[in-house]
């Protein structure tokens, strides 16, 4: 049984699943909002979760960081299906632990091994696996401490503008662009001597690549894989693109520029040679893969792996897969996928933060969120960092919430994010007012 429009894949072959989803962040939300929709949904656990999310499951105390009472609750529940939202559940291995415990080897993980994970937990690692397997990418060198002065004088050598990216997990903070060598050469100093910790032991110093960047995403299973719908995300805090960098301010998808031709060098460039790669370097692989590229004059290029889908690029994904993610996902950890595109909607999703004042840096928590319960046509708010304090739902992150829009096409939706923003209100609240103008979705 295969039918595409947003009915479901082999479903009679699969039975009610539990399933426990890790994380709590927008991320988490829509992959939640999207897999209680599933008629083989027996029951959702999340951990931990956040108050809107509640409205899709149960959200649990559950550290994943305490293996004994994860393979407690596990076990006690009778967990079919894990899916693992973060990057650090991952790179720490806790894909491997499932499959290391006899009580716990039976259950479906979404979610690659801690090899596989470095991907994202290693920048030189994924420099160097794509040099290996043809992909494109920027130009780079890594250095380690003990090669500061050897960095220093490398910098003298290039031209501006300077990239410099930590080479572990630095909470999206890891990565600087300098236009002055001056700047660059201080912050070599700083991050070869721990600005950043363990995550910059070691410092990749990057081309700097000149073009506009979009994100595309697989399910793989580390031999096929679904290509899912694309994203254009904005980074920085700042209007006109400007300001430091943030998790993301907004995204939409499609993307107008990602036409069938770039599709097609995507998947046969950088797609493609990335499962081969995987499959022939024995790195076992099943989970999401967010590509992060740039569409430059001289063709797409990689600038990063994730292991996990984005943030806030899967709340206008996610809304626009067209078909059940629960069958998609055991046949993924059983192996068998089938290379082909995901069903997906024809229209558009946009998507909108709305912050805490300060982020990036120092910002005060625990407003209260009004305006919640407020609805606008074909809309839906993916809370993140929030919590409940005294019976209220209240402030307890940076990015807070986002309201994401649905419509025929980009403009509408985008219009509809906006104002479905404009009825949740807390103290400080900042949100971008500009995405999607540079694509012509806003005046």
């Amino acid at each position: 049984m295969k039918q595409l429009g947003g009915c479901t894949f082999g479903i009679k072959s699969v039975k009610h699943m539990n399933v426990l989803l890790l994380g709590s962040g927008g991320r988490e939300s829509a992959l939640a909002w999207k897999m209680a929709q599933s008629p083989l949904l027996d029951q959702l656990f999340i951990a931990p979760g956040n108050p809107g999310m509640e409205a899709y499951g149960t959200c649990v105390g559950v550290d994943w960081k305490d293996r004994d009472a994860l393979s407690h609750f596990c076990t006690a529940e009778n967990i079919d299906l894990v899916v693992i939202g973060p990057e650090d559940p991952l790179v720490a291995g806790l894909a491997d632990f499932f499959e290391e415990n006899a009580a716990l080897s039976h259950i479906h993980v979404i979610g690659p091994k801690a090899a596989a994970a470095q991907l994202e937990g290693s920048k030189d690692f994924s420099k160097q696996f794509m040099e290996r397997n043809g992909i494109p990418t920027a130009a780079h060198k890594t250095f380690t401490a003990d090669q500061l002065e050897e960095a220093k004088n490398y910098l003298t050598t290039i031209d501006a503008p300077y990239v410099l990216k930590a080479d572990g997990l630095a909470a999206g903070k890891g990565v600087l662009i300098l236009d002055n060598l001056a700047d660059a050469l201080r912050e070599m100093d700083a991050m070869l001597g721990g600005k950043f910790g363990p995550a910059s032991s070691k410092v990749v110093v990057e081309e700097f690549l000149d073009g506009i960047e979009f994100s595309v995403f697989v399910l793989t299973d580390g031999q096929d894989y679904m290509l899912m719908p694309e994203a254009k995300d904005y980074k920085r805090i700042g209007e006109g693109d400007t300001g430091l960098n943030t998790g993301g301010m907004g995204a939409v998808s499609p993307v107008p520029f990602v036409d069938a031709a770039v599709k097609k060098e995507v998947l046969l460039n950088i797609i493609e040679p990335t499962i081969k790669g995987l499959k022939f370097e024995k790195m076992e692989y099943v989970g999401f893969i967010f590509f992060g590229l740039i569409l430059t004059k001289k063709g797409v290029k990689v600038i990063e792996y994730n292991c996990r889908m984005g943030d806030p690029e899967t709340e206008v994904v996610i809304p626009r897969v067209d078909e059940d993610l629960l069958p998609l996902f055991v046949d993924a950890a059983k192996k068998k996928l089938l290379t082909r595109p995901m069903a997906q909607s024809a229209h558009a999703a946009c998507t909108v933060m709305q912050v805490s004042g300060g982020y990036p840096e120092e910002y005060a928590k625990g407003f209260p969120i009004d305006g919640l319960d407020r609805d606008v046509e074909s809309t839906v708010v993916f809370q993140a960092g929030t919590s409940v304090k005294e019976g209220d739902i209240v402030t307890s992150g940076g990015r807070v919430l986002c309201a994401t829009g649905m419509a025929p096409n980009a403009a509408q939706a985008l219009e509809r994010a906006y104002q479905r923003l404009d009825q949740i209100t807390f103290e400080g609240a900042y949100r971008r007012n500009d995405i999607g103008v540079d694509l012509g979705l806003r005046g």
